[in-house]
């Protein structure tokens, strides 16, 4: 075969690592971002960050001359009193806070116990979850003793026992019944004597019906009257199923927004802004770029010169990146302005092809800019991906966004009648009223999604008349 030299003329795209660099800090989240920069000023001495000046302490250096004394506007100690004399609570800058188990070991430390009891209580606190209820049984826990101790189930029985009477009422319970036991022989009220007998009837003997709301048959088996029976139901709801839940609460996850949507108070249109806290302020160093600048071709030289330049792309995918996601969240605004007056219902169906075709983009960067980005508006704050739905027709034609349904869905269900909750057949019905045609099973996914339980199980007795 002959070997010859051709030349052809084509195109293709070459991922290059500037543009690398721009999709990745495209898909970024604020976090994620804030990482990426402090890694960037780490490894990149051409990079440093804004210093915003403080104004107060501008104010405050203009006000004080250097024949003043310091010491008028400064305490001349600072020990274990605050500015105004008041003693200064470490205990209260403390964020941490107490668990379950410390709250528990804590009461166990106060409370009078042998060696041997207390050893078995240590155990049994140990075996206690977040909620309060005991996470293994009493057998399972015994087996972690020595044999040659030889703890009894009579005598760990005894000491839960005692742990149970621990606040929070109803805490070390083995199962549900347990735990509303506990906490309705702690009712002392003698108004409440006989709906707590009832109650408690209820809880031991009846449990399963009352999950089910079959109040038919719990009438029948307990010869209760309807008044009786809803009396002694709310008391039961009175309850906490998770006793130790409040003890230790959950961390709550805080969320940047990284545009914040606001109405111009004289011409009333909404406008669009990066919040100027979420984005970093970063810059070119002037004297290390002035060094880059020189002639001169030895090491230190073009190690200068690379990070200049690596800097500046950096700068220059930031901007990017605050580029694109001013346009998206703009457009995104300007077709939801409905929702943003008057609420859920009023949102309009939209996916990621509408804005990709508005700002002339590819979708597949609509997705990146939208994920794990959030809009502060007057109604909350939102993930920008919750501004996008499907849509479902409407009997005149035109679209209605799943989002819409749901939220009317929620509310025909918080204003339905309790004593006869609506299935799902009555909200589709319903809906069509309005000009949404949806199927049922459709109504029964959306009811899941929004954690709505079925029209029997929302089913409640109707408290008896008043007057």
């Amino acid at each position: 075969m002959k070997l010859s030299l051709q030349l052809k003329l084509g195109q293709h795209l070459a991922m290059t690592p500037q543009l690398q660099q721009a999709i990745k800090l495209l898909q970024l989240s604020n976090f994620d971002l804030h990482q990426e920069v402090v890694q960037m000023l780490e490894s990149n001495p051409m990079l440093e960050l804004e210093e915003a000046a403080n104004e107060q302490e501008k104010e405050f250096s203009a006000q004080v001359t250097v024949s003043e004394n310091w010491q008028d506007h400064y305490p001349s100690t600072w020990g274990g009193s605050s500015w105004h004399g008041e003693p200064f609570d470490f205990e209260a800058g403390s964020s941490e806070e107490d668990s379950l188990q410390d709250h528990l070991l804590w009461q166990l430390n106060l409370t009078p116990m042998s060696d041997r009891d207390r050893s078995i209580a240590l155990a049994i606190i140990d075996a206690i979850d977040v909620n309060g209820m005991l996470s293994v049984d009493l057998d399972s826990i015994l087996a972690g003793f020595d044999p040659e101790s030889q703890v009894g189930p009579d005598e760990a029985l005894a000491v839960l026992h005692r742990i149970q009477q621990f606040d929070p009422i109803g805490v070390g319970s083995r199962n549900l019944a347990e735990c509303l036991l506990l906490q309705l022989d702690q009712i002392t009220n003698p108004e409440l004597e006989r709906p707590t007998a009832h109650a408690k009837v209820l809880v031991k003997d009846h449990l399963e019906l009352l999950a089910s709301h079959d109040y038919s048959q719990l009438k029948r088996r307990t010869r209760l009257h309807e008044a009786e029976l809803g009396e002694s139901i709310r008391l039961i709801e009175s309850l906490n199923p998770r006793p130790g839940a409040h003890i230790s609460p959950a961390t709550a996850g805080y969320v940047v927004p990284d545009v914040i949507v606001s109405r111009d108070a004289v011409s009333g249109a909404w406008r669009v802004d990066l919040n100027p806290d979420s984005a970093p302020r970063i810059r070119i160093n002037q004297d290390y770029a002035a060094l880059a600048s020189r002639s001169g071709n030895g090491d230190d030289m073009s190690y200068l010169r690379s990070n200049l330049q690596e800097a500046r792309w950096f700068l220059k995918s930031l901007q990017s990146r605050n580029e694109t996601l001013m346009k998206v969240a703009t457009k995104i605004v300007e077709h939801q302005q409905d929702f943003l007056e008057n609420g859920e219902e009023a949102m309009k169906p939209l996916v990621l092809h509408d804005i990709a075709e508005a700002v002339d983009m590819h979708e597949s960067t609509i997705s990146r800019v939208t994920t794990q980005k959030y809009m502060h508006t007057p109604r909350g704050v939102f993930e920008l991906k919750y501004f996008f739905s499907s849509h479902v027709s409407t009997a005149s034609g035109g679209e209605c966004s799943s989002t819409a349904i749901r939220a009317i869905i929620r509310k025909l269900v918080a204003e339905e009648n309790a004593s006869k909750p609506l299935s799902d057949s009555k909200i589709t019905a319903l809906l069509q009223q309005r000009g949404i045609n949806v199927a049922r099973r459709t109504i029964a996914k959306y009811r899941e999604s929004l954690s709505i339980p079925p029209s029997n199980e929302r089913k409640r007795l109707a408290p008896p008349a008043t007057g």
